[in-house]
């Protein structure tokens, strides 16, 4: 039984995101100026959308833009291109009070020995985690380590040809061995979830992986979307699935990354969209979801993957109200890198849990995750010029 009868808290006063200084404590002038003209040009819709087609028709006939993009989109949404280079990155976010999340975001690769080398390098962001507070928690995409074809067959029922199933064998191996290692080193690793043809496989891992590792403690968390109509229900059906069988479920919240894709796809074959109907649909099941895992906190474990401030608050209030101590082992606010650092830091410094995701890998394998934040963010008007507002005054309270 978790002790959570003290209430944690450094008793600084009530958690504002508004307060500048502490969330841009760990930025320099020039990481400030430069966050503020890199905001600027993500918020100009047809750079964004020009912007990877001539990227990589740039690296392909070899114009030196590498060096460019490292030097500001990369630099300020990822930690570096090894886990090595990602160490500075951990240092200032953990000043903070803030911890990592290594993220090696190398996608859309289709072959098995990448599959095996991201394996491997999974594990190893285990180990960099293994014994550091500064790193408490790991993730990785099922797609990092098998094939986007395999998993859409298997999520279809396609019965699956005797390499195939040779294939299949293998991937369940990869995403044990990366879990066997979570769990000998006590480091929780998350799984992302991913499109929505391809997640009941993902899911069923998932909920294997729990059944195996999340006896004694959290080790293993799915993620739902709950930009989803159907995950608040899921949650709570993985949730009855973890007390009958007497595991703890492993949860990470977020409200969803393939909008578009998906609604276009479910258009185009002629099937019911899974997503939810509206902003306010999505924001309901996300508070309904993060009520629910504070109500059910013994069996749940959780991260709040959100840039919502009304969310955020919540959780926090939710916190307070139960007497819960704001550090409770099963509860982490998480944030990207190099966004919602009022959330993240301010969180931080009022004691609760807090973890930025700090992607990270070559620069060209990367530039697929870089692309898709900017075009996410864009989608997001309000965010962008909620980040530009807090910058323009972070600068005018240090006079630069």
């Amino acid at each position: 039984m978790l002790n959570n009868e003290t209430v944690a808290g450094p008793g600084k006063g009530a958690l504002s995101f508004e307060n500048t200084e502490i969330a841009f404590r760990h930025s320099s002038n020039t990481d400030l100026k430069r966050a503020y003209w890199l905001f600027r040009i993500i918020n100009v819709n047809f750079l964004v959308k020009i912007g990877p087609p001539i990227t990589n028709f740039a690296m392909s006939i070899g114009l030196p833009i590498k060096s460019l993009i490292k030097a500001t989109i990369f630099k300020h949404f990822c930690g570096g291109e090894t886990i090595e280079e990602c160490d500075n990155t951990i240092k200032n976010l953990s000043q903070g009070g803030v911890g990592t999340i290594l993220d090696y975001s190398v996608e859309g690769e289709d072959d098995e020995q990448v599959f095996d080398n991201t394996r491997d390098e999974i594990i190893l962001t285990i180990r960099r985690a293994t014994g550091d507070k500064a790193v408490p928690i790991t993730v990785f995409k099922v797609t990092g380590v098998a094939r986007f074809g395999l998993l859409e067959k298997l999520d279809a029922a396609v019965e699956l040809s005797a390499a195939e199933e040779a294939e299949w064998k293998k991937v369940q191996a990869r995403v044990l061995a990366i879990c066997t290692k979570a769990y000998e080193t006590g480091v929780p690793v998350m799984i992302d979830a991913e499109e929505t043809w391809i997640q009941k496989t993902i899911d069923m891992l998932a909920l294997n992986m729990m059944r195996k590792f999340n006896k004694d403690k959290p080790i293993v968390y799915n993620t739902y979307q709950l930009y989803r109509h159907d995950k608040l229900q899921s949650l709570k059906d993985d949730h009855n699935i973890a007390v009958t069988e007497d595991f703890i479920l492993g949860a990470k919240l977020v409200r969803g990354a393939y909008m578009e894709k998906e609604r276009k796809r479910a258009a185009e074959m002629g099937y019911e969209c899974l997503i939810q109907p509206d902003k306010q649909s999505a924001d309901r099941d996300y508070d309904a979801a993060v009520r629910f895992c504070v109500e059910n906190v013994e069996k749940v474990a959780f991260v709040a993957g959100t840039h919502n401030e009304n969310s955020c608050r919540l959780l926090a209030d939710l916190l307070n109200e139960k007497n819960f101590a704001h550090n409770h082992p099963h509860v982490y606010f998480s944030q990207l890198l190099g966004m919602s650092d009022n959330l993240s830091f301010n969180l931080a410094d009022a004691g609760y849990n807090v973890a930025k995701y700090v992607p990270y890998g070559p620069v060209k394998a990367v530039l697929p995750y870089l692309f898709r934040r900017a075009q996410e963010n864009t989608a997001i008007a309000g965010q962008m010029s909620r980040e530009l507002g807090l910058i323009l005054k972070e600068r005018k309270r240090r006079k630069l």
